[in-house]
């Protein structure tokens, strides 16, 4: 059994490098190839949720996510592609969830808060169960 686990380990394939290769799409039917690809804009930034809680957690921990901004769960923050900020992120990598963003949609905190706003004009006039209590309702 042990010459059979040395053999294993001398396998060519384990030294074996690896290859890149390309597929090239062929051309359609009418004869024109596909339309040219349009890049991505870039992704510069990290969008950052607090999905866990810290409160049992380390204070090197506490402090990592305060370093980032995170004060409470599900708070999103944007940070740039920065090595620093990889690092936090990677300190705390089991609490948060983290996506690539591109720049335009990095949201300000007032630009959040706005979102989340009811569309002006919207007014609460009464609830159904003060209708039925007749509580604020006016009889003629």
């Amino acid at each position: 059994m042990a010459s059979t686990s040395r053999r294993l380990l001398r396998t060519p394939w384990r030294n074996a490098s690896r290859t890149l290769t390309t597929i090239t799409q062929p051309p359609t039917a009418s004869g024109s190839t596909a339309p040219p690809h349009i890049d991505p804009e870039p992704l510069t930034h990290f969008k950052i949720t607090l999905r866990r809680s810290a409160i049992s957690l380390g204070d090197k921990i506490k402090g990592t996510l305060i370093a980032l901004g995170l004060h409470r769960r599900m708070q999103t923050v944007y940070h740039r592609h920065t090595p620093e900020a990889a690092g936090k992120i990677l300190r705390v990598k089991e609490l948060v969830e983290v996506h690539n963003v591109p720049a335009s949609q990095v949201m300000t905190a007032q630009e959040r808060r706005l979102e989340r706003k009811a569309p002006r004009g919207y007014k609460v006039v009464g609830s159904r169960r003060n209708a039925l209590m007749g509580v604020g309702v006016f009889k003629n």
